[in-house]
């Protein structure tokens, strides 16, 4: 039994939620993260950071317990905080699609079950669903950007998926995802630009759960989805916005040689993107 308790690797809380759409009462699970659980590995230049397997733990993914998700109906929320804040005008609708989010759910995260202990499925499952979600939070939430990070985690997810069980198209999926993510981050930006929807509703601009890499994290991230993932349809537009994310690496650059609280690692992948995006738009105009 001691053996046991010392292998677990997460905890049902003691604080018991209820969700705001059908009224069920749930305990969240929580990641225990002590006793050498979590080893850090390399940090992505989409601000992933990667974690090494334990010897005694074996791999743990810590974004798989972001999401707060009602087991009963799947509404969920990335953060605590607003699963229960849902405004009550929103409950109703919220509601009505339970049938809408199993179905859609199931059919990318077949075996999905949020009664369990979460998975990788129900984790990636859970980014998802929390994705939908957020389309019945009002602006004050900011729920762009909030979308923008899930679909992004949900990408991120899908490429452990397609790790640990290749050739399931779980690799077309992530990029499914990331395009998302592209389109929100994108939309987060010019809300913000217009005075439509700001990011005060963020707490933590993330993207991941270790770090916060805060507005300029933010900036940077709109420019590595938009070379990687955004669409060349209109070949003027995808280089015009390069153009404007490469300004913003710039003024970047500017900002992080005298401040100290810039973190470090993400001016070297900001110093990357800003030659991977001049050699871009080069070759487009050969």
């Amino acid at each position: 039994m001691q053996e046991e308790r010392e292998l677990k690797i997460s905890f049902f809380s003691k604080e018991e939620y209820r969700c705001p759409a059908c009224g069920a009462a749930f305990k969240r699970e929580e990641l225990l993260s002590g006793s050498g659980r979590l080893i850090a590995g390399d940090l992505t230049d989409e601000l992933h950071r990667l974690y090494e397997p334990s010897a005694k733990f074996g791999e743990i993914h810590p974004l798989i317990y972001a999401p707060t998700v009602c087991p009963e109906c799947w509404f969920a929320s990335l953060d605590k905080e607003d699963f229960s804040a849902l405004p009550e005008a929103s409950r109703g609708k919220a509601r009505a699609e339970e049938d809408e989010r199993r179905v859609d759910v199931l059919h990318a995260f077949a075996g999905t079950d949020f009664s369990k202990n979460r998975t990788l499925i129900s984790g990636a499952a859970g980014h998802y669903l929390a994705l939908r979600c957020y389309d019945h939070y009002p602006k004050e939430f900011s729920p762009t950007i909030k979308q923008g990070i899930a679909a992004l985690r949900t990408g991120w997810l899908l490429d452990e998926l397609n790790r640990v069980y290749p050739g399931q198209h779980f690799d077309w999926l992530a990029v499914l995802f990331k395009k998302k993510a592209c389109f929100l981050y994108g939309e987060a930006l010019a809300r913000e630009q217009a005075g439509a929807e700001t990011l005060s509703g963020l707490k933590t601009f993330g993207p991941d759960t270790d770090k916060n890499y805060g507005y300029e994290g933010f900036l940077y991230l709109v420019g590595l989805l938009r070379l990687r993932y955004g669409s060349r349809e209109n070949q003027h537009e995808w280089e015009s916005r390069l153009e404007e994310a490469k300004r913003s690496i710039a003024k970047m650059f500017g900002l992080g040689k005298t401040s100290k609280k810039k973190p470090g690692p993400l001016l070297e992948h900001a110093r990357n993107l800003y030659d991977d995006i001049g050699k871009a738009l080069n070759e487009a105009d050969e």
